[in-house]
């Protein structure tokens, strides 16, 4: 197995982290030179291009595994040093969630967690919380995809349940035949990745939710403009349950998406104990 410089590879998630060399070298209190130079050596071993040297600097999938296996060390001599009371303190826990699942369901994990493990929270798509993982910018993820990724173990959580949703007034301004006009009619989205409201739109009447569309990336605005009149949109029971006035537009045809907790192969307490704190919470909250 090629061994790698443990500067170099602490350079590499400095990089990336910064986003450029120069920022990189500021923080490590070196010469953009340097960084550069140990960049150059940590490929030299690695035989291949572990960066692209864009701004920001993103790593090739080659440097994404490198990062993984960086921060996987860090965390495991974090671990150890806790164990044998040569800390004080230990790093919060990285966890990537969907905006719906942190707005909802894991509100008590964070309530469990509180003052025993710090979380620091990556707010993504569930689609694509994966892609977190594989660039080893988190330690586990709330994902919706049951494949693996490289390193990682993989456990169902259950189902989010979801429904069209909007006011009396709107479905009769907007729907007067019903949703099969659903099109047609301005819709709220989380953001580009969120294709929910597409899918459902499709499945329903075989074209896509309408191009008037409100981009709403925060939970709680994104509810409001529903229960406003402004828009429909997909909600969770749970979001449902906590507004009033809404009404379900296709009440026979729920969306389901199952959600997975991924997280990486490492024998840590920490992440242990996050996990559990999830897989209870879950049990809880959603849908078997």
């Amino acid at each position: 197995m090629v061994e790698l410089p443990q500067d170099c590879v602490r350079t590499l998630l400095t990089v990336l982290d910064e986003g450029t060399f120069d920022a990189a070298a500021k923080t490590l209190h070196i010469t953009p030179s340097a960084v550069s130079q140990r960049i150059r050596q940590l490929e030299q071993r690695a035989g291949r291009v572990l960066l692209v040297r864009s701004r920001p600097v993103v790593a090739t999938e080659s440097g994404a595994a490198i990062a993984r296996y960086g921060r996987q060390l860090a965390r495991l001599a974090e671990d150890t040093g806790a164990e044998l009371e040569l800390a004080t303190t230990e790093s919060a826990v990285p966890v990537a969630v969907n905006a719906d699942s942190l707005s909802t369901w894991f509100r008590l994990v964070v309530r469990e967690l509180a003052g025993d493990v710090r979380l620091a929270l990556h707010r993504e798509d569930q689609d694509h919380t994966a892609e977190l993982l594989r660039r080893g910018q988190v330690v586990a993820a709330v994902t919706s995809s049951p494949t693996p990724v490289q390193g990682c173990a993989v456990r169902p959580l259950g189902r989010m349940r979801y429904h069209a949703v909007a006011t009396p007034e709107f479905a009769a301004r907007w729907l007067p035949g019903g949703v099969g006009r659903l099109a047609d009619a301005p819709v709220a989205v989380f953001d580009d990745k969120d294709d929910l409201q597409d899918a459902f739109c499709r499945d329903l009447t075989g074209r896509p939710a309408s191009a008037r569309r409100h981009h709403l990336p925060d939970g709680p605005i994104f509810v409001d403009t529903v229960t406003s009149g402004a828009a429909w949109a997909l909600l969770t029971e749970a979001q449902i349950a906590l507004t009033t006035g809404l009404t379900r537009l296709a009440p026979e045809r729920p969306v389901d998406v199952p959600l997975h907790w991924q997280q990486w192969r490492l024998d840590s307490p920490q992440i242990a104990r996050v996990a559990d704190a999830v897989l209870r919470a879950a049990a809880t909250e959603l849908h078997a």
